[in-house]
């Protein structure tokens, strides 16, 4: 899951003012993809100047591209975004149906907003789906504040030791055409029990990272 964080907690006073809406992919305009791509380099460009690098030209998305998308707007203009892309993934040697959740980020003034309050938005159109479950991955820097965030509020279930492999989204001459990634598993329960989640130790998205 690409996820855009930084430190600050400013703003925290303007979170009831953010106007949440569910947008599809064929609804953006051009003037939406310009506005979402300063948005992203300006979250993620803080976290790393490698991270806000496929953000460029009006390019919205980093890797895969997202099928729908929440997006918090203010007076400001956008705030929060999540984006949510239904793909089969496989697990260990089972194929399975996900809705990947990636391209987190919150506008560093509104950094308190929390991914739970877009996920609290996402969660009913995922479960419109019909998908047994919502997917996402992040660096284990991070597991102290997912669990803060998703764990404790029962919204999704943290797992790591599974290791997940994924294409690149861009040919690169200097890069294997996958890399494998070490990361924590952010897995919300939809359709079907945590329980039912199957055993493996390797995923496979067999495409690139939302």
């Amino acid at each position: 899951m690409n996820i855009a964080v930084s430190g600050s907690t400013e703003g925290l006073s303007m979170r009831s003012q953010v106007q949440w809406k569910l947008r599809w992919e064929n609804e953006l305009q051009v003037t939406d993809h310009v506005e979402l791509c300063e948005f992203f380099r300006k979250s993620y460009g803080p976290t790393g100047e490698f991270n806000a690098l496929p953000f460029e030209g009006g390019r919205s998305w980093a890797g895969a591209r997202p099928e729908v998308r929440v997006i918090g707007y203010d007076d400001r203009g956008v705030a929060a975004h999540i984006g949510v892309l239904r793909r089969f993934i496989k697990v260990g040697e089972v194929d399975l149906l996900v809705a990947e959740l990636g391209l987190y980020a919150v506008r560093p003034d509104l950094e308190g907003l929390g991914i739970s309050h877009s996920m609290r938005v996402m969660y009913p159109a995922l479960k419109e789906f019909g998908v047994p479950f919502g997917f996402g991955t992040v660096r284990p820097a991070l597991q102290k504040h997912i669990t803060r965030l998703l764990g404790r509020q029962g919204l999704a279930t943290l797992m790591s030791g599974v290791r997940v492999r994924s294409t690149h989204p861009d040919v690169y001459l200097n890069l294997a055409p996958t890399r494998i990634d070490d990361a924590l598993l952010v897995i919300l329960p939809i359709a079907r029990s945590i329980s039912e989640w199957p055993a493996g130790a390797i995923i496979d998205r067999n495409g690139p990272e939302l």
